[in-house]
């Protein structure tokens, strides 16, 4: 890489800290070409990104950034997982860690707070945002739907008691 390539991925890669909403750092040593192609591809279509970059370019890229406090965990082979919605990155990479025991994940950032592996993992068990809004959406449509039978329930009764009367006068 030339200085100025080496430039433009370090104001790249600060935008994309000061921007994500949640950051995983992993290591990869022994993970193949195949394997890393499909695990980038199972990160772009959850919504994410998957990085490969230098240690000390990563490092001088948090300077200045909320994140700055996983600065530690760039050593040896590392990626850099990151997505918009925090739920997104954690969760495709422990999944991505379970079934390929070379990845293996170091910690990771949400903002301001920097996460361990442990805290990472426990945020990949948390429902993504679309899980949590379609959960809040059928809890707020559950009473409207009980509210509109309770109240259709007595102008169904008075229908069919002037059904029976119409019925009764027709009959006599």
């Amino acid at each position: 890489m030339e200085r100025a390539e080496k430039r433009e991925f370090v104001t790249e890669l600060n935008e994309v800290f000061k921007a994500s909403g949640s950051v995983v750092v992993a290591h990869y040593a022994g993970v193949t070409v195949a394997q890393m192609n499909d695990f980038r591809s199972k990160m772009r279509a959850a919504g994410g990104t998957v990085k490969v970059a230098k240690n000390r370019l990563a490092k001088i890229a948090l300077q200045g950034t909320e994140s700055e406090g996983m600065s530690d965990l760039f050593k040896g082979q590392t990626l850099i997982a990151y997505s918009n919605d925090p739920i997104t990155a954690p969760k495709v990479v422990s999944d991505f860690a379970k079934t390929n025991d070379k990845v293996v994940i170091l910690g990771g950032a949400m903002g301001s707070t920097t996460l361990n592996a442990e805290g990472v993992k426990s945020l990949a068990t948390l429902p993504s945002l679309d899980e949590l809004r379609a959960k809040l959406l059928g809890m707020i449509q559950t009473p409207a739907t009980r509210i509109a039978g309770v109240v259709q329930a007595p102008a169904g009764q008075l229908a069919r008691v002037f059904a029976a009367y119409a019925k009764k006068d027709e009959a006599a």
